[in-house]
């Protein structure tokens, strides 16, 4: 694990000389990248959210900066006018420090996206250890302002109660299978239960809840959740699937080709390795084409 933080620290010789690796699944380190893979995926027929990568800031000026940051993406957006909303990490914007100060930053963004052609915010989930203050966070935001969302993670055994919560709130929710290394206390680890889990969740997301984003790359998720609208004839603008970019990408058009929608979650920056690793660690294909893009022309 130690071997690990080094490797993840911003300052680091792995993620300042390594970025060939993760081009894969990160649109590159600048904002005017991250712009261009969104106006790319905008001619296929996507939306996406972007996401300036980083995360368990613990100095206020890297929050800061961080926060700074996403209005330079909206003034992007702004001038782009590409079809794009954000996603933040709380733990970027300062919540290990102090939730009323990642509260503040937060609020800044959310202020400012009121101004910007898609004023959605999403909020990311993390680990299991800021869940609770993620949620906290959210709603106090939700209340306050309205344009943010959150995300749930299904194999977390408190997500279905969680589920209830953000439909009682009328909040929109983005539903994951989550990749996080948890304990087998608070989450499920086997893949089957997972995904019982996860359509129970999407059921309710979709007949009750308010434009859920259902995010998954698993083709039987995916099947069952096409199935499931059509027997109970939801129509497809109630709902978008949600993909990472750079994960299956012909799977992506193939759902558009269908007349689905899809937003493509689309991460840059340079502090890309904790994010690079949790993709590779999720499936094995992610690897080989990490692998890949070392012989990529």
């Amino acid at each position: 694990m130690a071997t690990l933080d080094r490797f993840f620290a911003p300052d680091s010789t792995f993620q300042k000389r390594f970025f060939f690796l993760a081009k894969r699944f990160v649109a590159g380190k600048a904002v005017d990248e991250a712009i261009a893979a969104v106006r790319e995926l905008n001619g296929a027929g996507m939306s996406a959210s972007l996401d300036f990568l980083g995360e368990d800031v613990l100095e206020r000026a890297a929050a800061a900066k961080t926060r700074e940051t996403y209005m330079e993406i909206f003034d992007a957006i702004q001038r782009s006018s590409v079809d794009c909303n954000v996603s933040v990490k709380l733990t970027a914007l300062g919540l290990l420090i102090d939730e009323d100060f990642a509260f503040e930053n937060l609020a800044a963004i959310l202020e400012r996206a009121k101004s910007n052609p898609d004023p959605f915010v999403r909020i990311d989930m993390e680990g299991s250890a800021v869940t609770e203050s993620t949620l906290r966070v959210f709603k106090r935001a939700f209340n306050a302002y309205g344009n943010v969302g959150s995300v749930l993670q299904a194999y977390l055994k408190r997500t279905p109660g969680d589920i209830e919560r953000m439909i009682e709130l009328g909040a929109r929710v983005r539903l994951c299978k989550g990749a996080y290394n948890e304990p087998a206390f608070i989450a499920y680890k086997e893949m089957p239960k997972i995904r019982e889990q996860y359509m129970h969740c999407a059921r309710e997301l979709l007949t009750r809840g308010n434009y859920p984003g259902i995010a998954t790359h698993d083709r039987r998720l995916i099947a069952a959740v096409k199935e499931f609208v059509r027997s109970k004839n939801i129509p497809r603008d109630r709902f978008e699937f949600q993909m990472i970019y750079g994960v299956r990408p012909q799977l992506q058009r193939d759902l558009v080709s269908e007349g689905c929608r899809l937003r493509v979650y689309v991460p840059f920056g340079t502090h890309w390795a904790a994010y690079f690793y949790r993709r590779v660690a999720e499936r094995k294909e992610n690897l080989l084409f990490a692998l890949s893009s070392i012989f990529a022309r």
